[in-house]
């Protein structure tokens, strides 16, 4: 039995779906009480998980206080340590006490940094540099969950994860297909980056293999779907896939970042700007995974709201 925690977000709506395609049994939880929810409240230091946890053999933990740099309307400090830091641990207390064997954490890449130079991709056994409040929290949870497994012996896993792509997503990604769609120029031909991202279903799949394999206790794995395209390649894809031709005009990318920043979007455009890329070659060895979904495939189903999903 799996416990599934943000169960109602944009990655939990796919576990749930793709956890029933697989058969395996699993409790999905809620801040509120809906058909088919388990509700536990508000996710602090203070939530009462005793029986959500109850006969549960895997937590997968996905509730978390996210980025919004679209809006550019960070949440306090106070409120990502309240979620991501004494939320988590407390859950994890109570599932190792409930005798829980493994607990998942995903978490976000941003613990590793926020950008990377050219040819130097984040690896899994990079120092961690983490550079906002989310990130930091995220780490922080990391690390407080690994120490729990020393003491009480519940396996824990951290996935890391870039920028997740997919049918219904929101936030960044989603703005960007609106543009191309629009097909108004953008300046952002000159921009010469690497974007690592991965499919809902690369991470989903990344998620119910290492809740369960003998070599994912006590490691720390990067997900991505294994390609690094520039900002005008992505374009290009997106275009390519929702039938929208793409018109590209040049511009140096440090004059679309003083414009940014003049702006208040300096994150949002840092994303068409500068390079995060990461490598997921430990992931694949250490767990013989290899992402079911190429980016061209991905971005077809989830630009495609008519095709179903394939996890």
């Amino acid at each position: 039995m799996f416990l599934l925690t943000g169960a109602t977000g944009f990655v939990g709506k796919g576990m749930q779906e793709a956890l029933r395609q697989r058969g395996i049994a699993f409790r999905a939880a809620g801040r509120h009480a809906y058909p088919g929810l388990f509700p536990v409240g508000e996710i602090n230091g203070h939530t009462d998980w005793s029986a959500a946890v109850s006969g549960v053999n895997v937590v997968v933990h996905l509730a978390s206080v996210n980025q919004n740099v679209v809006e550019g309307d960070p949440a306090a400090i106070q409120t990502y340590r309240a979620v991501n830091v004494d939320g988590t641990l407390n859950l994890a207390r109570r599932a190792a006490a409930a005798g829980v064997k493994r607990f998942v954490f995903v978490s976000t890449i941003k613990a590793n940094g926020e950008w990377t130079t050219d040819g130097q991709p984040f690896k899994a056994g990079d120092a961690p540099n983490p550079q906002t409040d989310y990130a930091a929290t995220k780490l922080e949870a990391e690390q407080g969950l690994h120490s729990l497994s020393g003491q009480t012996g519940m396996e824990v896993v951290v996935i890391r994860s870039p920028l997740v792509y997919g049918r219904h997503m929101r936030g960044s990604f989603n703005a960007l297909v609106n543009l191309v769609q629009r097909g108004l120029p953008l300046p952002l031909r000159s921009i010469r980056n690497r974007r690592s991202m991965v499919y809902l279903g690369n991470l989903i799949d990344l998620i119910v293999l290492a809740s369960g394999h003998p070599a994912a206790a006590g490691g720390t794995f990067l997900a991505g779907d294994g390609e690094s395209p520039s900002t005008p390649e992505l374009l290009r894809l997106i275009g390519s896939t929702v039938g929208s031709p793409v018109r590209l005009l040049p511009c140096p990318g440090f004059l679309l970042e003083v414009a940014g920043r003049a702006l208040g979007k300096q994150e949002l455009v840092y994303r068409l700007t500068r390079s995060l890329e990461v490598d997921i070659d430990a992931t694949r060895s250490r767990l013989g995974w290899t992402p079911p979904f190429g980016m061209s495939e991905g971005l077809a189903l989830a630009l495609d709201s008519r095709v179903p999903l394939r996890t």
